[in-house]
């Protein structure tokens, strides 16, 4: 059949990919001037597994509020007059209450174990080179009572078969030895040997180059204007072509990969979908010592950041802001990155040559993502994916594409429609 996707960041560019693999004739339309040219441009460069825990816990009202007024704060609330806004914080308090956790975290690590294997089955037939690491994530602890919830969350990710493991701070040292500045501050570490880092932008460009191989039909400075309708079913999706008329793009199912601007898309046809824009930051920095800058992959859990070392840069990113669809860079939040790599690596960058960036990632107050049928005929979701899309991306592109074919994806993970 034709697919029309919607969306060129590593989400749509997966899908359109794997529905080219299964024999589908696909356009992939896109108003960037490329692929993976905006929230899936500059993250934090981690495909990580072992994090797929959502930020709705119980523990999570407590720390928005201790950090409320704070403008570096990792995780900021910007009260808007704004529905969309309040129905999404209302439905993320739900989400914190106990015991919810748990089924959104099997179904993140479900869905991020299956993607781990769809990674591997692109880089064996693509060979695409994007930075790659494969010496896992680390995660740091400060505290003793950090260490000991540390414990409890490997143990959870153990029994849904994630390796993560408990480290002390010589056996941290030995893994990473820039870290030595910042040793004498920490309790201790996690581990996940089977998590990796590298560049989204590099490698969704080259599987979308790859896709066109297969003959994906690329549209970009392509603007998507409506969803057309017809007796309950999308009918065409109306867009601004690059030389500024109107067109209808016509097609035997749609595929939404919109990320953030989804439900603004949908709303008109009466589907609200709970995504909100959660805005995060990167600086990208010029490593100017190799021994100084750290080869692991690093979260700073306290800080909600994390360190990638991508080729001779370092890029530093995090935080989440929910301050609607503005893309503003606050300099507060910039300059909080590159304070605390300066906490940690203070040798290891150039961190006056610090090249800043900000995202709007699709959050949903569960943090999982949306997968399936919509409601509406024709229309898919592939969409809603948090943090987490760059982890997520390649399995939800295969499992959209398996549905989309009639196929039911192998994995324990409540796909809509299904």
């Amino acid at each position: 059949m034709r697919v029309a996707v919607l969306g060129a960041g590593v989400v749509g560019v997966s899908t359109a990919w794997f529905l080219a693999r299964m024999g589908h004739e696909v356009v992939v339309l896109e108003r960037a001037c490329g692929a993976a040219r905006e929230t899936s441009f500059a993250n934090g460069g981690q495909l990580s597994v072992s994090q797929s825990e959502p930020w709705a816990n119980p523990r999570a009202p407590w720390q928005v509020l201790r950090w409320l007024w704070r403008d570096d704060a990792p995780l900021l609330f910007r009260p808007r007059l704004e529905p969309a806004q309040w129905r999404w914080i209302a439905d993320f308090l739900l989400e914190c209450l106990p015991g919810r956790d748990h089924g959104n975290t099997r179904q993140m690590v479900a869905l991020g174990l299956y993607s781990r294997d769809a990674m591997r089955q692109l880089r064996e037939e693509t060979g695409i080179a994007y930075r790659r690491l494969s010496r896992g994530i680390l995660t740091l602890h400060y505290t003793a009572g950090q260490l000991a919830l540390a414990e409890r969350a490997a143990a959870r990710m153990r029994r849904l078969g994630v390796d993560k493991r408990i480290l002390a701070p010589d056996q941290l040292l030995a893994l990473e030895p820039a870290l030595a500045s910042a040793l004498p501050q920490l309790a201790g570490a996690s581990w996940c040997p089977d998590d990796e880092s590298g560049d989204v932008h590099l490698f969704t460009r080259g599987l979308a180059e790859a896709a066109a191989g297969l003959g994906v039909e690329f549209r970009y400075n392509t603007r998507i204007n409506a969803l057309e309708t017809t007796a309950g079913a999308v009918s065409a999706v109306s867009v601004t072509g690059p030389d500024g008329s109107y067109q209808r793009v016509t097609a035997d199912a749609y595929v939404l990969a919109l990320g953030s601007h989804s439900p603004l898309l949908t709303a008109p046809l009466g589907l609200r979908l709970p995504i909100y824009p959660a805005k995060g930051y990167s600086a990208t920095v010029p490593v100017k010592s190799l021994v100084a800058a750290p080869m692991v992959s690093i979260t700073d859990e306290a800080h909600k950041l994390v360190f990638s070392r991508l080729g001779d840069e370092l890029r530093i990113a995090g935080t989440a802001e929910l301050s609607g669809y503005s893309s503003h860079l606050h300099p507060a939040r910039c300059a909080a990155l590159l304070r605390r790599g300066q906490v940690l690596f203070p040798d290891a960058c150039d961190w006056d040559a610090a090249r800043f960036w900000t995202g709007l990632r699709p959050a949903t107050p569960g943090n999982v993502p949306l997968i399936g049928k919509s409601g509406i005929g024709k229309l898919y979701l592939n969409t809603g994916h948090g943090t987490l899309g760059w982890t997520e991306g390649a399995g939800s592109g295969r499992a959209l594409a398996e549905i989309i074919s009639g196929r039911k994806p192998q994995l324990d993970f409540a796909f809509r429609g299904v």
